[in-house]
């Protein structure tokens, strides 16, 4: 059954508790979505409130998969870019499917949703990205259309020892 996305749902309890359930059990099976396990809730919530204000402020947009169940299921958030000769492209970020959802795929569905919705955003030419290197997201996010455009090597520290390439893709949605 595949998951039903939403641009802009409304920010409720529900669905505060759902993204925070959604973020925390993704990076607690090693997703690389700005956190190392084992992390709690407690850890991710400030990272969160930011992602809210920053919708409140009209600078970001939630795009939220919703499961059979109405639960958030995998998210995506849509940064805007304030620098005035970068308002073509916008950014990508905390691209999120529920563990118990892999392999159906729900993540080609979300990249695809979020490519028609950033389509919809008057003088959006571009959607860029960022993933850790080290656990072939570059290939899966190739295969979805996006191309490697800059890969900075070690920049970022998963741990004492292991760091990994922070690596930019773009789609061009011409």
């Amino acid at each position: 059954m595949p998951l039903t996305f939403v641009l802009d749902p409304a920010v409720t309890p529900a669905l505060r508790d759902d993204v925070l359930e959604l973020w925390t059990d993704v990076s607690n099976a090693d997703g690389a979505v700005g956190f190392v396990p084992p992390v709690t809730r407690e850890v991710i919530r400030p990272e969160l409130v930011r992602h809210l204000a920053a919708m409140s402020e009209g600078r970001t947009r939630l795009l939220a998969g919703y499961d059979t169940q109405g639960r958030v299921a995998a998210t995506a958030f849509l940064t805007f870019n304030t620098h005035r000769l970068m308002t073509h492209w916008l950014w990508l970020y905390t691209v999120m499917v529920h563990p118990r959802h892999q392999g159906k795929g729900y993540g080609r569905d979300l990249l695809a949703a979020a490519a028609d919705a950033a389509r919809g955003f008057e003088g959006i030419e571009a959607i860029r990205l960022t993933c850790r290197g080290g656990l072939g997201l570059e290939r899966f996010y190739g295969s979805c259309g996006y191309k490697e455009v800059g890969r900075v090597p070690g920049a970022i520290r998963v741990a004492p020892g292991d760091d990994r390439d922070d690596i930019t893709m773009l789609l061009p949605l011409g």
